[in-house]
């Protein structure tokens, strides 16, 4: 089982930045597709971007192309995302995600607390 804690939200003007963390605790943190999920009020939870274990290949939403990268640091058990020109669209509260997919079995998933982006126009 992993536990995973976000930090890095705030308020920040529009075409500003942040950069979000998730710390994970547990042994086998490589292990894992990692990836970053919002929530806006009203709306359904999205992905945002995705790192994924096998291979070091990422997705992006269309949304955030070009504007946000997400990383990860398998010695330091964490994933990030930073968040470079920020619109009002993207305020919401952003989830830290932990997949680990086994064959044969289902696959496990973990989410962080979430951490709330808020960005003024």
């Amino acid at each position: 089982q992993v536990q995973l804690v976000e930090s890095g939200g705030g308020l920040v003007q529009a075409g500003g930045s942040l950069r979000l963390s998730c710390a994970a605790s547990g042994r086998t943190f490589s292990s894992y597709d990692m990836g970053w999920y919002r929530q806006a009020p009203g709306k359904e939870r999205e992905i945002v971007a995705r790192y994924r274990r096998s291979g070091g290949s990422t997705d992006y939403a269309d949304s955030v192309k070009g504007r946000f990268t997400i990383s990860r640091d398998n010695a330091k058990n964490t994933v990030s995302l930073q968040m470079n020109s920020l619109k009002p669209e993207d305020t919401a509260i952003y989830y830290c995600n932990a997949v680990l997919k086994r064959p044969f079995y289902s696959d496990s998933i973990y989410w962080g607390q979430g951490t709330q982006v808020t960005v003024s126009s």
